[in-house]
């Protein structure tokens, strides 16, 4: 019998007690998170590679996670796009998140190409070409043209089952654009339309509810399955610390320092306070490696906390995870190829790495924001930057702990743009923002689900899903049932 995987599955057991205990008295959610994080460290330490029977427990959180991906993003898209009242707005809004989340990703490539050339990671291995087995890498290289192909559903069926976002995007917006243009003759006749998509988004809202109460009990699994196979790897694992170490630095520099600046410069917001409002999102984030997973954490916190519509919230967020990945798609294929060059004493000029940096933002689209995306992305760039995929594989070890900060970064970065955007089309409610005014979800508006500033503060709040401070709520409402 395997005492040592029997042995951690019970340490996790009795932290999963203790968490219970914790939410029955009613404290903090993030804290209880942060709690569990603090505590699957360490049983991942001391388990090493022994966590076989512990891995389950976050796979099937994650597998549940996604199971909601392709159902909310369509119901939210619809819900959102439809709410806008007409093709001008829609267009509007479209055009200024694309920007965002590419000017986002371009800020990520030029920040982790100008720490990667002052701090030359990789300089002094001197490896070389050949020693790594390239088969894990070469199968995930993507041809341009067939990811653009890609990005068209051709069976609807199959897209929901392989959650790819961005034909779902297109399902969504194509549902939503034939309704308004009906809108505007057919009003009456098209109606059942938009009042079914609300009523499922509020059904789906609440199921997704259940799932992230389990949060805190999948991330001590997570985080000891996550530490404990990263505890055997070897010298090759030391020598890439300094990889690892530059990539969570830049990670840290652009969540808060470019989105920092943005927000206040752009988006006039408080920079202390939106970080706080968000913080829930960036670690779910963090432990899930899922920007697709986060996705319910996130439109939840930027429309309830932030003040970010949700016509805004449900568009601009779930396309952040396909389009503008600054930390898998920027940060980290830049990284990797300047280490790469670096480690194999490889030549490469100017003009090579402005073409490395042009396509770190080209495959920044269509980046599923699915754990392990980054090693995708990577292949691809590398592949289409003429650099040997060997590059990847030798970095596949601490791949995974990379993705946490990489992860974080996704979502910090979409929270952001969304927020922009919802500022510059008169969209975010500062009264929301300052605590002084309760997120509601109208019956019959034009701009359902925001108290405008204007307005006074509304008495009679609506009671719509909310996630992030009590996820358990639904959970307790079964039960009481």
């Amino acid at each position: 019998m395997n005492w040592p995987a029997w042995g951690t599955l019970a340490a996790v057991a009795v932290v999963a007690v203790l968490i219970h205990r914790l939410r029955r008295r009613n404290v903090n959610f993030s804290v209880i998170t942060l709690i569990a994080l603090a505590l699957g460290i360490p049983i991942g330490l001391i388990a090493g590679d022994h966590v076989e029977y512990v891995d389950p427990i976050g796979k099937i959180y994650l597998n549940l996670l996604l199971a909601c991906v392709a159902p909310l993003i369509l119901v939210a898209i619809i819900s959102s796009v439809t709410s806008l009242g007409s093709l001008a707005k829609l267009r509007s809004i479209g055009l200024r998140s694309v920007f965002w989340l590419m000017l986002s990703t371009a800020l990520a490539v030029a920040l982790a190409m100008g720490l990667g050339l002052a701090f030359q990671p990789g300089s002094g291995v001197h490896d070389k070409l050949g020693s790594a087995q390239t088969d894990a890498v070469q199968g995930q290289v993507q041809d341009f043209t067939h990811v653009v192909i890609g990005f068209f559903p051709t069976n609807v069926a199959e897209n929901f089952r392989a959650n790819d976002i961005i034909p779902i995007i297109l399902i969504a917006l194509v549902l939503s654009i034939a309704y308004l243009s009906l809108a505007e003759h057919k009003a009456e006749q098209v109606r059942p339309f938009r009042d079914g998509a609300e009523a499922l988004k509020l059904i789906i809202f609440k199921a997704v509810g259940y799932v992230i109460a389990l949060t805190p009990y999948a991330i001590v699994a997570l985080t000891a399955t996550t530490v404990g196979n990263s505890t055997n790897l070897g010298k090759q694992f030391w020598s890439l610390v300094g990889l690892l170490g530059l990539t969570w630095a830049a990670c840290f520099v652009h969540t808060f320092a470019i989105n920092g600046v943005l927000l206040r410069v752009f988006g006039n917001v408080p920079v202390v306070a939106f970080f706080r409002k968000i913080f829930p999102a960036q670690l779910t984030a963090f432990t899930t490696q899922s920007s697709v997973g986060t996705l319910p954490v996130t439109t939840e916190r930027l429309t309830r906390e932030v003040g970010v519509h949700p016509e805004i919230a449900h568009f601009t967020a779930p396309l952040g995870t396909t389009i503008g990945m600054p930390g898998c798609a920027g940060i980290w294929p830049v990284l990797i190829a300047v280490w790469g060059l670096n480690a194999y004493d490889m030549h490469y000029g100017a003009g090579d790495y402005v073409r490395l940096a042009v396509l770190g933002v080209l495959v920044s689209v269509g980046t599923a924001g699915l754990p392990a995306a980054a090693t995708v992305a990577a292949a691809t760039v590398l592949s289409a930057a003429g650099l040997p995929l060997e590059f990847v594989a030798v970095t596949i070890p601490i791949s995974t702990i990379a993705d946490m900060a990489r992860t974080m970064t996704n979502v910090t970065a979409a929270a952001a743009s969304a927020t922009v955007v919802a500022r510059q089309t008169g969209l975010l409610d500062d009264e929301i923002f300052a605590g002084r005014a309760q997120f509601r979800e109208a019956d019959d508006s034009s701009l359902p689900g925001r108290r405008i500033a204007s307005d006074p503060t509304p008495t009679d709040v609506i009671d719509t899903p909310h996630i992030a401070d009590d996820p358990s709520a639904g959970a307790r409402e079964l039960t009481n049932a």
